[in-house]
């Protein structure tokens, strides 16, 4: 059984900020990868921002700049640092997680979303 929960979504006005996290927990021997995703209504599911287990990432180019992202190994849980915030930034963030069970082969799994609006 594997859990993610995602937490810090909210209000906010136009060039504010917002920290959203992601904690994981379960049976989870290793965790390969971590992401931030994003669904604005009307849209499909975009990347926004990946952290791989040596510390790469990889943004969109809608975010770079703006949005850090960035893990703590030992609470397996990756944060999302979004600053600058624009009204273009309105979406559903779902976090994922690509890793291997204890029992073993590969699992990739989502989290429930959390809301992220903002205003002009």
């Amino acid at each position: 059984q594997v859990q993610l929960v995602e937490s810090g979504g909210g209000l906010v006005q136009a060039g504010g900020s917002l920290r959203l996290s992601c904690a994981a927990s379960g049976t989870i021997s290793r965790i390969n990868r971590m992401g931030w995703y994003r669904q604005a209504p009307g849209k499909q599911r975009e990347l926004v921002a990946v952290i791989t287990y040596g510390g790469s990432t990889n943004y969109a180019d809608s975010v770079q700049g703006r949005f850090t992202i960035s893990r703590d190994g030992a609470k397996n849980t990756m944060y999302l640092q979004m600053n600058g915030l624009k009204p273009e930034d309105t979406a559903v963030y779902y976090c994922n997680m690509n890793y291997v069970p204890t029992f073993g082969g590969i699992g990739d799994y989502w989290g429930q979303g959390t809301q992220v609006t903002v205003s002009s």
